[in-house]
């Protein structure tokens, strides 16, 4: 589009009017200028640079995420009788268990501050004449449990028949609290066995009378230092539990 400019000029006194060349707008317009090109090359993403690999496995966790290191003790110490804490015990006071016919509800010095409860069921075995103030053995690092509504607080050993069911006689010169050894085993008790490792369970088959009635474990005989051996009153060859 173009637009026509007129320029009026005097020539005396006549005014001529001069056609001025004519401008395109189109081309009064300055074309906007091209951008100069960008430098994207250091924009472009770079493929990032591979770690070397390291000796570390595959999964393994960070030091803060490990488990706490088990104690060689609780993985690697043997399961055997040298892990029962067996003790002389006496017997203090005993009674019928209020809520069950055939169990006893005793109080037994094992020599600490104050006796332990334990609950039998010896009733139709022992009379209970012949287990007041009676020396005997007595398990004491089971996890207490309750029998009956009651906490028993170990367990007492005997020699065992589903028939029969007798005490362990214990040296006579024994005292509550005495522990009771095992020929060939250092004595090492937990503080209290954990029923999910059924470590008891485990000992328990090869603790038998033998024939000459001493109680054993897998034929090591078990004794009170000093004090001498125990022994079943009848009964060979049996379980003792």
């Amino acid at each position: 589009n173009s637009i026509l400019f007129f320029v009026i000029l005097p020539i005396g006194k006549q005014q001529i009017a001069v056609p001025r060349q004519s401008v395109s707008v189109a081309n009064n317009v300055q074309a906007s200028p091209k951008p100069a090109a960008v430098d994207n090359s250091a924009a472009v993403k770079q493929p990032k640079e591979k770690k070397p690999k390291t000796d570390k496995p595959a999964g393994e966790k960070k030091p803060w995420e490990k488990p706490t290191a088990v104690t060689a003790a609780s993985v690697d110490e043997p399961i055997d009788i040298s892990r029962l804490d067996l003790r002389i015990g006496r017997i203090v006071e005993v009674q019928k268990h209020p809520d069950a016919d055939a169990l006893y509800l005793e109080k037994i010095d094992v020599g600490e501050e104050k006796p332990r409860t334990v609950i039998s069921g010896l009733v139709r075995h022992v009379p209970i004449e012949e287990m007041q103030n009676r020396l005997l053995v007595v398990f004491c690092n089971l996890k207490p449990a309750k029998m009956r509504g009651i906490l028993s607080e170990g367990m007492v050993l005997c020699a065992s028949t589903p028939e029969k069911v007798e005490l362990i006689n214990v040296p006579p010169n024994s005292q509550p609290g005495d522990f009771i050894h095992c020929e060939g085993y250092e004595r090492k008790p937990d503080a209290q066995l954990n029923p999910k490792k059924k470590i008891w369970e485990q000992i328990a088959p090869d603790l038998l009378t033998s024939d000459d009635l001493l109680v054993c474990y897998k034929g090591k005989p078990l004794y009170v230092p000093e004090k001498g051996q125990l022994k079943a009153a009848s009964l060979k060859c049996v379980p003792v539990k």
